[in-house]
């Protein structure tokens, strides 16, 4: 008998140990993607802030920066964090392909119950984390809405977006205020099947609708740059986000919809 229990309890340990390696036997509570591209002056500050912010929180959590091709020494940055703290990956890309790529690539490998898609430039508050995730309670997702925006950024970029939002609303038939924000949280089991192309990271609440899911739209914090420029500006994105637009209406307007009245003899169908 006393074997027995040396055994059970062996193996015990043994499965302690594994979980705390294997993120299947043991799944964080929180994943947060942050897609990186030239933010070697942001990277130190916006860190430090993470942890200080996700601490009291006590959640079990990694951060995974995803470095989009940078030309600086972000990589270098991001692999000195990981020395220092397991929480941190890296997830770097052979080459620049674009933020929609760099978001799809860390949601592909995130292992936490909830997820937070964040900007590296500083501009987006960790702050708000703890306040977005308490509202997937109820909620599928959560995207951000920058109530301050003339804070952060020029009166031609603000102008420039609320035309946008207004365009890409009638066109969409959403009633999103601020589709170009991208801090967000989510049910990891939202992204799953999602299939990002080009410039679709913008219209990520639209897609999770479109399936079904429940989205709320609360106020984030934006805070001015600090280092670095925008990646974005009127001239490289209108058009694009433009044609964008056209294909998630194409989208919505072809999206099946019905409901199933009978299903005689279905109970032993396989589910998937």
């Amino acid at each position: 008998m006393a074997g027995h229990r040396a055994a059970r309890a062996a193996a015990g340990r043994r499965v302690t140990a594994a979980d705390s390696a294997s993120p299947v036997a043991s799944p964080l509570d929180l994943s947060i993607v942050l897609p990186v591209y030239n933010e070697e002056e942001n990277l130190p500050l916006l860190w430090p802030e993470i942890r200080q912010v996700l601490e009291p929180t006590r959640l079990r959590y990694e951060v995974i920066f995803v470095d989009d091709g940078s030309r600086d020494r972000s990589a270098e940055i991001i692999r000195s964090f990981r020395e220092q703290d397991p929480r941190v990956r890296l997830v770097r890309l052979k080459a620049n392909a674009g933020e929609t790529a760099a978001t799809d690539a860390g949601i592909k490998t995130v292992r936490g119950r909830h997820v937070v898609v964040m900007d590296a430039d500083l501009q987006n508050d960790p702050h708000d984390i703890p306040g977005m995730l308490a509202h997937l309670d109820t909620w599928d997702a959560v995207t951000g809405w920058r109530v301050n925006r003339a804070a952060g950024d020029s009166w031609v970029r603000r102008l420039s977006s609320r035309i946008a939002n207004r365009v890409r609303n009638r066109l969409s038939e959403e009633t999103i205020q601020d589709s170009g924000c991208t801090f967000r949280a989510f049910r990891r089991e939202c992204l799953r099947d999602l299939a990002l192309y080009k410039g679709f990271h913008r219209f990520i609440p639209t897609l999770l609708k479109m399936r079904g899911f429940r989205v709320l739209e609360v106020p984030v914090n934006h805070r001015p740059r600090r280092f670095g420029v925008s990646k974005y500006g009127i001239g490289n994105r209108a058009m694009r986000a433009f044609v964008d637009l056209l294909v998630v209406r194409w989208m919505k307007d072809r999206l099946l919809r019905y409901e199933i009245a009978e299903d005689v003899g279905g109970e032993g169908r396989d589910p998937r």
